[in-house]
């Protein structure tokens, strides 16, 4: 039986290469969705056993709301990839780039070719669209000349378009991290790093205690991100990622943050995946047999 993986846009998009990195030996089922709250409602609805969602890029920073749904869902955080992300311009063949009047991608696509898209206007109109791919596969349906996608080479090479430009990222070494979402946590063999969310009273040196915590227990943190409290004005929650090497001794730390916050929510314990090495092909298989584990169970 496959694997229901819900994504934000459709075949040959990044989260669908995501969902090919991390699975490479699962049969996989994907379940495109319009938007990223979607994929959260087809994990809730159960129409998809797992879902695979953006959280940060290189360029962009991080997506915000996507911490929000992952918090609002109680989801958990099975796993991470990161992809490395060249933007192409692509249209109808025959067309050039001086011949292009509109052009049209994800929010997030366009915000990392801001530079290049800046160098088009006012000529150009950019314009949002859906996600990378289904923009590109409505100029290829619909025939619409004068008008250009930015997406991955491999949608240029599905749907038939010609690239007008390569490698237009406003920073060439732009990676995107994705993470595996699901209802339920898994099994915690050699897990190594965790997301949290936490919130602080307005003590002096809150924030602080929660630092020197983690300095204390030679606990990493490698990442924190602060984000308004809907209903609270000036009130913020923290996300923050760390890293441990011993899981035990991070439960134990876990019970003293508690002590030391407001509120506290692990969203998700999970193997650690380097930005800048590929998943090894025995690491890919602990993740899926994993993930496969915890659904069938």
């Amino acid at each position: 039986m496959s694997l229901k993986i819900a994504i934000q846009g459709i075949e040959s998009s990044f989260h669908d290469l995501a969902v090919q990195q991390l699975f490479p030996d699962t049969a996989i089922t994907l379940v495109p969705c319009t938007s990223f709250k979607n994929v959260t409602v087809a994990l809730e609805s159960n129409k998809a056993d797992m879902g695979v969602i953006a959280i940060e890029n290189t360029i962009a920073g991080s997506i915000l709301p996507n911490y929000q749904l992952i918090d609002d869902g109680n989801f958990q955080i099975l796993g991470e990839t990161f992809l490395t992300i060249d933007m192409y311009v692509m249209a109808l063949a025959g067309q050039s780039i001086h011949d292009i009047d509109e052009v049209h991608s994800h929010p997030v696509a366009l915000q990392q070719c801001s530079e290049y898209l800046q160098k088009l206007q006012p000529h150009c109109k950019i314009i949002e669209g859906k996600d990378t791919a289904s923009v590109a596969q409505k100029i290829k349906d619909r025939g619409l000349k004068n008008v250009a996608a930015i997406a991955g080479k491999q949608v240029a090479e599905k749907f038939g378009l010609t690239i007008l430009d390569k490698k237009v990222q406003t920073i060439k070494e732009n990676k995107t991290r994705f993470v595996i979402l699901s209802k339920n946590a898994s099994k915690s063999e050699g897990f190594n790093k965790a997301s949290l969310r936490f919130e602080l009273g307005h003590e002096i040196g809150s924030l602080s205690n929660v630092l020197q915590i983690l300095n204390t227990f030679n606990i990493n943190l490698t990442k924190i991100q602060s984000f308004p409290i809907e209903g609270k004005p000036w009130q913020y929650s923290f996300f923050i990622d760390v890293l441990f090497e011993d899981y035990a001794l991070f439960q134990e730390v876990i019970a003293v943050l508690k002590k030391a916050v407001l509120k506290l929510k692990v969203l998700g314990a999970y193997k650690q995946n380097l930005s800048n090495q590929p998943f090894s092909v025995s690491a890919e298989k602990e993740v899926t047999q994993e993930i496969t584990n915890t659904i069938t169970a």
